[in-house]
């Protein structure tokens, strides 16, 4: 079982590490083509005030601008960005009737948008994972007896990933230096809390109750390591908010650190027998060993980066669409350990 964790953190570092996200410049936008196409359509079609003028019969008197459909004013498009949307799907028409690769455009391939979305199956898919953890937030509810010492801890952890969740949702629509710190910055929040709830429940540092005998000789240690998840959430959002350019290399070690952790203490849980983090023998010691390995799997995808099929779906999107199945199965687990009858001598 621990050979499995060094095919982890392989897929983890590759993957976290295949460089910086969508905000840097690429081969499509640098092109004299695409800039003089951008060049061309801004005086044309744009005002000032950002208002998008329709071309006219040259024989016919001009009329007047003209605001962007409501979908792209919603999402907050201007004429601008809808000229650097066209020269892209422009010059990838011109690709593709050519015979050559396709492009990236500002970090990332070109995507149809719909209704104003940038990634629309990113969006859809990071809606599907949201989902799931609305709904895992019901079963902890039902399937967690109120008393449980670690029930706040997995309730927190599920209101998290709805956040992160929403902001991904966001942040797909409309990537702007604001929803793309709102993203990164949530993702974190979520990734840092799982770890947080992880040492907090193999190493019961949680508080007892008079159903859930606890360990208070362990108290000490529960404000040490909140203080420690804290004080790193603080300063890694303080850094990367204040920073006068966003360390995208230091942001992908922070969470890739924390998830390879968050990992290997689950896979050294699921140790049969001689593992120190094993508390109840009645719990199937592979099952979180099995979730960390498809969660693994699922994030190889983004090693394995394409272009979009249809201009619509890419490996980025397939990642999301991979793990909103897989947070059912954590759900599931902690949900199954929760009613282990170890916690006070009989099931739940």
């Amino acid at each position: 079982m621990r050979l499995f964790l060094l095919p982890s953190i392989l897929f983890l570092v590759i993957a976290f590490t295949r460089g910086p996200p969508a905000a840097l410049a690429s081969s499509g936008d640098r092109s004299d083509e695409f800039q003089r196409c951008l060049d061309r359509c801004t005086r044309q079609a744009c005002t000032a005030d950002g208002r998008h003028v329709l071309a006219t019969d040259p024989d016919s008197a001009p009329r007047p601008p003209l605001p962007l459909p409501l979908a792209l004013r919603l999402t907050r498009w201007t004429c601008a960005d809808d000229c650097k949307y066209a020269c892209m799907h422009a010059l990838t028409d011109l690709a593709a009737e050519s015979g050559v690769p396709m492009q990236q455009f500002y970090g990332k391939w070109p995507f149809w948008r719909l209704a104003g979305m940038q990634e629309p199956a990113a969006v859809a898919f990071s809606l599907a994972n949201l989902l799931m953890h609305v709904l895992g937030v019901d079963w902890l509810r039902r399937g967690v007896h109120p008393a449980h010492p670690m029930r706040p801890f997995y309730l927190t952890w599920a209101y998290a990933s709805i956040n992160a969740w929403v902001w991904s949702a966001v942040f797909h629509t409309r990537d702007t230096p604001l929803t793309e710190k709102l993203d990164y910055f949530s993702a974190a929040l979520a990734i840092l809390y799982a770890l947080y709830m992880t040492v907090v429940r193999l190493l019961h540092l949680y508080p007892g109750t008079p159903a859930f005998p606890g360990r208070p000789e362990r108290r000490a240690f529960l404000y040490v390591w909140r203080a420690l998840a804290v004080v790193a959430y603080i300063g890694h959002v303080s850094y990367l908010a204040l920073a006068p350019r966003f360390d995208y290399t230091y942001n992908i070690v922070f969470n890739v650190v924390l998830g390879l952790v968050h990992h290997a203490m689950w896979v050294q849980f699921a140790v049969p027998g001689s593992s120190p983090l094993n508390r109840y023998a009645a719990m199937p010691g592979s099952y979180p060993a099995l979730t960390v390995a498809l969660t693994t799997a699922a994030t190889a995808l983004e090693l394995f980066d394409f272009q979009p099929w249809g201009r619509v779906l890419d490996a980025h999107a397939l990642w999301h669409l991979a793990t909103a199945p897989l947070a059912v199965l954590w759900y599931d687990f902690l949900l199954r350990d929760a009613q282990d009858a170890g916690w006070r001598g009989r099931r739940l």
